[in-house]
């Protein structure tokens, strides 16, 4: 699996979100940080005008680039119509790497997939669940619905409130190792696996600079510190990676 030039599998990779306020200077030093992943909440933009939406993904042209376009109903910020979110998607498309549309978005789901795979871009197929963590049938349920929808990529996040809820997501993750998916587990108890499903074969872990967008989310410099401490292989390619970078 790739994200544009980026390979997933093997290692942990991190995301970080970003809104409109990301300055080129600061995307440039989450790069040299050893971010991985751009993930740009275009909800979270003070302006959503096509355009103005495009040319702030210029800024991100260092780094593989999520678009993401998160209703208020999902735990995002947007409040336009399908039809406006439909045609922003489809604006940004060819400028990123990825997208990740909701499980949930029936309205406009299948024509997000379609765009993204007539530009041969990746899509991500997420479900959320704020409130708790489904039973294990459940899960399975939802993986093999996104996977009929289109998915390239699985995401699954939900509320965990006790350990249970995350053993219950953490035997997902093996059941499923042969899938390609991101499983999170949100707020303080959830905390943990962010560090730790990666191992499982989530593939990608999410943390913040700055403001988190979900909760639970670790700040980066932390989160990276604890991935190089935690998965060696991840220590070795990161110091390749960022000599590479220092020579560049």
């Amino acid at each position: 699996m790739r994200l544009g030039t980026l390979e997933l599998g093997g290692i942990p990779r991190i995301a970080v979100p970003y809104s409109d306020s990301a300055t080129p200077e600061l995307i440039a030093e989450s790069r040299r940080r050893g971010v991985d992943i751009a993930e740009v909440r275009i909800d979270q933009f003070e302006r959503t005008a096509p355009d103005y939406v495009c040319s702030v993904l210029a800024r991100f042209e260092a780094l593989p680039t999520i678009a993401t376009i998160r209703t208020r109903q999902e735990g995002g910020g947007w409040v336009g119509s399908e039809d406006e979110r439909l045609a922003l998607f489809r604006a940004v498309i060819p400028l990123v790497d990825a997208v990740d549309v909701e499980l949930q978005a029936k309205a406009i789901l299948a024509r997000v997939v379609e765009s993204a795979r007539g530009a041969s871009k990746c899509v991500i197929v997420s479900y959320h669940d704020f409130g708790a963590t489904p039973d294990p049938y459940t899960l399975e349920h939802i993986a093999e619905d996104a996977s009929k929808a289109g998915a390239d990529i699985i995401k699954i996040a939900t509320h965990a409130r006790s350990d249970e809820d995350i053993q219950s997501l953490a035997s997902f993750c093996i059941d499923n190792a042969a899938r390609s998916l991101i499983v999170i587990g949100m707020n303080g108890h959830g905390s943990k696996s962010r560090l730790f499903f990666p191992a499982l074969g989530s593939l990608v872990t999410f943390a913040s600079i700055g403001k988190p967008t979900a909760p639970g989310q670790l700040e980066f410099d932390q989160m990276f510190e604890l991935m190089r401490l935690l998965y060696p292989e991840f220590n070795e390619r990161k110091i390749a990676e960022l000599a590479l970078m220092e020579g560049a």
